[in-house]
């Protein structure tokens, strides 16, 4: 394995991101994993700023003891967008969940027909903890102010090698409590369509490939396997 030609004490740190701050304010983000300290087998080296227009791409070099008892060094490039949350909701009564339909380029590049991916509400936390960030999205994207919301789980979507912990959540919802356009944040480039869906309709486009959206099918699922629309077992008692 290669490892980097320089390393965190003898690279020049005037440049943004390092002790100058970065378009978003940011200073020492080749930090991250030095002070790591849960895994015996795991000792961080260093850690390279590639990047860091938006979100902050690093290369670190590790050493990392096998099975075997040998230490090997290596590298993992990741990609740190922060943590994110996403919500499904649902109408128990009609059956029904509301979803997005909005352009994702990294699809479109990748094979995607037309990046329009039919999405459950999702976003970034920024500097709020989960449960307000898929609230703020909630109306942001579907128009919805929430009641009750319930937490179902929290996954790494991509853990090879994107950082982020995504917060799953559920709510019901009415038509009533549908109070405003939705559509996202035009200011932020959003133009996201609201769709409402039967939740059987759903579950046929996760099957034929017209819902293709990881986040969105894990909830569909929970949601009709031990969620709102989860078929009673029946009781094994006499």
């Amino acid at each position: 394995m290669t490892t980097s030609s320089s390393t965190l004490a003898d690279r020049p740190r005037d440049r943004a991101g390092l002790d100058l701050p970065d378009a978003r304010g940011r200073t020492d983000l080749d930090r991250a994993g030095l002070d790591l300290t849960g895994n015996p087998d795991v000792r961080v080296v260093d850690v390279e700023l590639l990047a860091s227009a938006w979100h902050v791409l690093r290369r670190t070099t590790l050493e990392y003891r096998g099975r075997d008892g040998r230490w090997s060094t290596q590298q993992r490039e990741t990609y740190d967008r922060g943590n994110g949350a996403t919500v499904l909701l649902h109408d128990v009564e009609r059956r029904t969940v509301l979803l997005t339909r909005q352009f994702r380029f990294p699809a479109y590049v990748n094979g995607h027909p037309d990046g329009m991916l039919v999405e459950a509400a999702a976003g970034l936390l920024d500097a709020d903890d989960p449960e307000t960030a898929v609230r703020r999205e909630t109306e942001e994207e579907l128009g919805v102010t929430l009641g009750g919301v319930e937490h179902v789980m929290d996954l790494y979507m991509s853990p090879g090698s994107v950082t982020e912990v995504l917060h799953f959540y559920a709510a019901p919802y009415t038509a009533p409590e549908r109070t405003g356009v939705g559509g996202g944040v035009a200011a932020e480039g959003e133009d996201i369509e609201v769709l409402e869906v039967d939740v059987d309709e759903a579950l046929a486009r996760v099957r034929d490939g017209r819902i293709v959206d990881a986040k969105t099918v894990v909830l569909l699922q929970w949601a009709v396997l031990s969620g709102p629309f989860a078929v009673p077992r029946p009781s094994t008692t006499s």
